[in-house]
């Protein structure tokens, strides 16, 4: 009897629909494509030093619920207005989330929370999420973890985020390069900036991979590189990596390697010691930086939500508390209210000297 050599481990292939359809039944407005346009815009203008401000990419460690979202949203385009002379505040919108052995794995594959994995209708609910916020006025971030779910899903994003685990992965390193936003890679979750350096000149070069189009067929993908990649500072080994020296640090080693010095500071993770109430103090930290004449910090990551905290997904989904994260913990609106209406007092009067 032949020994079965082909899919041994795969229990069933479901046939998906294709970018093309999604993007057909979920189709962009003026407005909406006026959002996602002045938002790229804008975020390279502040990597390219035309635009004086701040980019601060901020909300909730995941989306599971799709009302508290919008409902996020509503309150941070408020905000950003209010700020937006000094602070550019685009919307943390994370639909895919690594881990590190197993759990939920984010909207997209889960999107009931039930272990159901209605992938199909996590695409057109994250899809039409993205278009929603979009709607109201605000640019959308989110990690390219998945590298089929771009053709879905990137045309909507004002800037992307490659995580601490995938930032060593040549096939995020090749998806990268042909993102049509801006990119941030992360330091390696051990702190090292070596893998992220070597990222960034990956990803500004092109490439030729295997992926989809947008009829869903597999295709060789030819990038023409991206020149919006940038190293993002999120600490690892439980050590942080925020203060000045390590920024300066950061700096030199960008500088050797011929690249430019864009630094995002991400207050969450290991720069936090993973406790979201002390997001507030590195973020003052930074400012305290920028205040004394940093010049190479252009951008912050905060991780909010409505409510401060946690919680575990119960059985019963009738329990979740609204507003509150089923991943990493956040701080609550108020706090965030209050931190970025801070930051704004003082760099308003900073930021439009720098690199004069």
């Amino acid at each position: 009897m032949p020994f079965k050599t082909d899919n041994v481990n795969v229990a069933s292939q479901d046939v998906l629909i294709t970018p093309d359809a999604l993007k057909k039944a979920l189709p962009l407005s003026k407005s909406v494509l006026a959002t996602i346009g002045e938002g790229r815009q804008t975020v390279r203008n502040i990597l390219d030093r035309k635009d004086h401000r701040l980019f601060v990419v901020i909300g909730p460690c995941s989306i599971h619920d799709a009302d508290a979202a919008i409902d996020y949203a509503k309150r941070l385009k408020a905000l950003a207005d209010t700020v937006d002379d000094t602070l550019y505040l685009v919307m943390r919108v994370y639909f895919e989330k690594p881990r590190t052995t197993v759990g939920w794995k984010g909207f997209i594959n889960d999107p009931y929370l039930d272990d159901s994995f209605k992938i199909e209708e996590g695409l057109h609910l994250g899809r039409q999420l993205l278009i929603d916020i979009s709607e109201i006025g605000l640019p959308v971030s989110t990690e390219a973890l998945d590298p089929i779910s771009p053709q879905y899903l990137q045309e909507l994003i004002s800037w992307s985020a490659i995580g601490a685990r995938t930032t060593e992965s040549q096939t995020h390193r090749e998806m990268s390069s042909g993102l049509s936003s801006a990119v941030g890679f992360k330091n390696g979750t051990d702190g090292g900036l070596e893998v992220a350096i070597n990222a960034l000149q990956s990803v500004s070069s092109p490439h030729r991979f295997l992926g989809i189009n947008h009829s869903g067929q597999v295709a060789v993908i030819k990038t023409k590189g991206n020149p919006y990649g940038h190293i993002v500072l999120r600490g690892g080994n439980a050590k942080p990596n925020y203060d000045s020296v390590s920024v300066s640090i950061c700096e030199n080693t960008l500088k050797k390697a011929n690249l430019q010095a864009n630094i995002m500071i991400d207050c969450s993770h290991a720069n936090s010691n993973k406790d979201a109430n002390l997001q507030p103090l590195v973020a003052n930290n930074v400012v305290n930086q920028i205040i004394e004449g940093n010049q190479s910090i252009v951008a912050m990551m905060i991780e909010s939500n409505i409510g401060a905290g946690n919680q575990s997904i119960p059985k019963d989904l009738s329990d979740l508390e609204y507003g509150v994260s089923v991943t990493d913990a956040c701080i609550d609106w108020a706090t965030t209210e209050k931190l970025i209406l801070d930051m704004r007092d003082k760099l308003k009067d900073v930021l439009p000297k720098r690199n004069q």
